[in-house]
């Protein structure tokens, strides 16, 4: 794969390097976006199969980005709203626990913490050793080792938000299984970025924004909820997730019945026709690129940023536990973090300070020479 910049209308002198807090929008993506604007100029060139017919298509294409069935995913409006929608159909175990990792994504976080208030089970938040400068190994076996015959849930990121480490989801998602435990994934930070199979990583539900590695809108959020949810109780009572919602004219001949699996959870009025166009042409546009090859482009493009940091003595992960495409720079203690931020924006470098790191996420959209920019700011303030 080449650098896609093209298919972008990013400003020129910008390095953006912080695709893990929002992405830019696709060209496709905005030209679909005005023609739904101008759609709605005029309602009644909005027809019924309009309110199913894009939505079909999403799930269709993000189906298989995760590898699954279509009727296995649902539209919604946030990660927070995902995960209620999984915990409010999970029992607890008797003297049980949830497990969760530290430092959490605060949806994620607060979420599982009402679980366990309201079904009085343990909230077991799980980190790494502290006596390294690498986490992935010792934070990987904590969280295995965690998960026993007590484990009602495990509620995570696929990789952390912070500090770009990846966990082991096969190694966690069989650990699960043994024990019992329902698997709930936050792959924001990644699917659209590195390749993820809910099938093979028995993942039970995944809760997804768009926003970020998707290239969608913001405020829509794709969710997988596998057989242990297909006859769960929804949030919400939408008209359009009975089966009886295509018959405009007949809908007071009130069905209970949801759409099968997954369509019960979808958020009312999913149908969105400004915001839905957008995440159809960012799924199709993935499909087309193919995960693996961007995370394969992500990997050569850092290479000499990491070339550069290993020079510094800078520890990083290992291939295991390293994304290729989010991760955090500790540069050395002699590096004032505050005044190489400040240099960063002086030179238009577009990073995010989480905690103590400097996290730089890079996608298809950037070349070699926002890495060389980067690095020459950082050689500025040694």
């Amino acid at each position: 794969m080449i650098c896609q910049k093209h298919l972008f209308s990013l400003r020129p002198g910008i390095h953006y390097l912080n695709c893990a807090r929002k992405s830019p929008l696709l060209k496709t993506a905005e030209e679909a976006c005005i023609k739904a604007l101008i759609r709605g100029r005029n309602p009644i060139n909005i027809s019924i199969e309009d309110f199913f017919s894009e939505s079909n298509v999403v799930r269709e294409y993000f189906s298989k980005i995760i590898n699954c069935q279509p009727s296995e995913i649902a539209i919604l409006p946030s990660t927070s709203y995902g995960f209620s929608s999984a915990l409010n159909n999970i029992s607890p175990k008797r003297n049980g626990n949830a497990i969760t990792i530290k430092e959490e994504f605060p949806s994620g976080y607060f979420s599982i913490k009402r679980w366990c208030k309201d079904h009085q089970n343990e909230l077991v938040v799980v980190g790494p050793d502290q006596n390294s400068n690498t986490y992935g190994e010792s934070w990987n076996n904590n969280i295995v080792n965690a998960i026993n015959q007590n484990t009602s849930i495990v509620l995570m990121s696929g990789i952390h938000w912070m500090n770009g480490t990846k966990f082991d989801l096969k190694r966690i998602g069989d650990k699960c299984k043994s024990v019992g435990a329902r698997f709930i994934l936050d792959g924001t930070q990644t699917v659209g970025a590195l390749p993820l199979d809910v099938k093979d990583l028995n993942i039970d539900a995944l809760v997804c924004a768009t926003y970020k590695w998707l290239f969608g809108p913001y405020s829509i959020c794709l969710a997988y909820f596998g057989e242990a949810f297909a006859n769960g109780i929804p949030l919400e009572e939408a008209w359009l997730n009975r089966t009886n919602s295509r018959k405009f004219s007949d809908l007071t001949n009130y069905q209970s019945e949801y759409h099968v699996n997954a369509g019960r959870y979808n958020v009312g009025e999913s149908s969105n026709f400004i915001t839905m166009p957008i995440l159809r042409e960012s799924l199709k546009q993935l499909n087309e690129w193919d995960v693996a090859k961007i995370q394969d482009y992500c990997k050569n493009l850092i290479q000499p940023l990491i070339k550069y940091l290993k020079s510094m003595n800078v520890e990083l992960e290992g291939d295991k536990y390293f994304s290729n495409h989010l991760f955090s720079l500790k540069l050395p203690g002699n590096i004032d973090t505050n005044i190489l931020n400040a240099k960063l924006e002086q030179h238009n470098i577009i990073v995010s300070l989480r905690g103590e790191f400097i996290r730089v996420s890079v996608n298809v959209f950037n070349d070699e020479s926002d890495i060389q920019k980067l690095i020459e700011v950082i050689e500025m303030v040694r």
